[in-house]
């Protein structure tokens, strides 16, 4: 290959990289800019009437992480973790127009909500609540194997008393503690390959059990 036209190819990559950096910045940017219609709190309010104007607004700040993790994910499926959130999800939903240039300005797709029983595998939604717990420890700064904390949207329906709601636990193994065998073991996802990896168990185990992801997944 002459030098010229390795240098065209170098200037071609180069300008396809810059491209996509643009994109994802742009994509960063409208997430967190973004203001949601007010009736979607409405619609979550109505839903659990014991939520005041601060907790809504955590509720919206979860939303708004999960579209944040939905772009991270480039195209693939992440488990929505929060019961809570998934209502406003639902909820967002029904203003189908806006929803859809929502989804083009910040994923540059339609972001479909599937429900745990339309998955094309028992394993699916484990797969994608796996890959939401991964790249929530990352955006906060979590060390997804050892956690100190919960992210946000795992940690929203315990903090609100969501009474449906899907409850984390940091230890929920150690006979000694006091979540032992209570709620979903996040703190035991235990990253092998994926993570680097995958885990035999470990997050759905306790009470709550099975692979549920919340109300949906969001993905292609």
């Amino acid at each position: 290959m002459n030098m010229p036209l390795l240098i065209a190819l170098l200037v071609c990559v180069l300008l396809l990289w810059l491209s996509f950096r643009r994109r994802k910045t742009r994509r960063l940017a409208f997430i967190n800019n973004y203001r949601f219609h007010p009736a979607i709190r409405q619609r979550v309010q109505q839903r659990y009437p014991h939520l005041n104007d601060g907790q809504l607004e955590m509720v919206m700040e979860g939303l708004r992480d999960y579209f944040h993790l939905c772009n991270q994910a480039d195209r693939k499926m992440v488990s929505m973790p929060s019961q809570v959130v998934d209502e406003a999800w639902h909820s967002f939903i029904l203003f189908t127009r806006e929803y859809r240039r929502f989804c083009q300005a910040a994923l540059g797709r339609f972001l479909h909500h599937t429900p745990v029983e339309a998955m094309h595998s028992p394993t699916d939604a484990q797969q994608g609540i796996k890959r939401a717990w991964r790249l929530a420890c990352h955006r906060q700064k979590i060390d997804p194997q050892q956690p100190d904390r919960l992210p946000l949207i795992f940690a929203l329906d315990t903090e609100l008393a969501i009474p449906d709601g899907f409850k984390y636990r940091l230890d929920c193994r150690n006979p000694a503690s006091p979540h032992y065998a209570d709620g979903y073991c996040a703190g035991h996802i235990g990253c092998a390959s994926d993570c680097a990896g995958d885990s035999d168990g470990g997050l759905f185990d306790g009470d709550g059990g099975g692979s549920d992801c919340g109300g949906g997944c969001g993905g292609d």
